[in-house]
């Protein structure tokens, strides 16, 4: 088995978007599911988590690696409804590399999991283990696959990972604001000839003043930056909330004059190099 594959369960971000007008896109916050081969990872376990919970336990594998980008509330607020979690019969080890702070992994989900916040604690997760690493470390599995792993631009840290098995590449770039110049540059070469390259392209050029500083880039730098790094697909991801199905058709179109192979993330794609 030499599948190499991504499936997007989450599109948004800040908050999930249910509603008429993002039914073709999707509402849910970031969560991939990738195989590579035998091995199942999943990347961020935002509200998008639940439903590939669903899938999962219906499935046979029971090991997973979790990684997370970062730890803000729309990438982790899945993880108390995703099922397997709670089912000692799997292996989920939880991995994040963005720490700059006191704080770990096992600690961030502590405190969204505690009443008075939610009403079970994270040592009910009986399925998890968790790990921290630093950004810029690479992680093997014993199939061959490769994560490496970069330091993003984002208020509190952020992580992207690219995946290489068999020769293809897939890279993961949210949460990341553009104009720092020492992460773009880093950015750049981490993406360089990649296959697919999933990024945030949250707001547009002419939105971009208006939220300066909050860790987030237009979908113009994304297509731009894939452009310049020979990116054989770009995905624009991370979808403001606010962002309507027909204004998400219209920014497809416009990114598709520039790069004509560029793709707007939408929850059930599915992606292989």
């Amino acid at each position: 088995m030499n599948e190499f594959s991504l499936k997007i369960w989450g599109v948004r971000g800040s908050t999930a978007a249910a509603g008429p007008e993002t039914l073709r896109y999707g509402g849910e916050t970031t969560c991939f599911e990738v195989w590579a081969g035998d091995v199942l990872l999943m990347v961020d376990c935002g509200s998008g988590a639940r439903n590939l919970g669903a899938k999962i336990m219906r499935g046979k594998n029971r090991d997973i690696d979790l990684l997370f980008t970062h730890t803000h509330l729309d990438h982790i607020c899945g993880l108390p409804f995703f099922e397997p979690a709670y089912d000692p019969s799997f292996c989920i080890r939880a991995m994040a590399g963005h720490f700059n702070d006191p704080f770990d992994l096992r600690d961030t989900i502590c405190r969204i999991m505690s009443p008075p916040i939610f009403p079970v604690g994270a040592n009910t997760l009986s399925a998890v283990s968790f790990k921290s690493f630093k950004a810029g470390d690479t992680l093997k599995k014993d199939n061959g696959l490769i994560i490496k792993t970069v330091a993003l631009n984002h208020p509190g840290g952020a992580c992207g990972y690219r995946m290489e098995y068999n020769g293809k590449s897939i890279c993961i770039i949210t949460d990341h604001e553009m104009g720092s110049a020492p992460h773009d540059a880093a950015v750049l070469e981490f993406i360089r000839d990649a296959d697919v390259v999933i990024q945030d392209g949250m707001y547009t050029t002419a939105e971009y003043p208006k939220y300066k500083g909050w860790g987030h880039s237009t979908w113009e730098h994304v297509v731009g930056i894939c452009q310049r790094a020979n990116v054989k697909t770009p995905v624009i991801f991370h979808h403001d909330p606010r962002r309507t199905d027909d204004e998400l058709d219209e920014i497809g179109l416009a990114a598709q004059q520039i790069h004509p192979r560029t793709i707007v993330a939408a929850e059930g794609m599915v992606l292989r190099p």
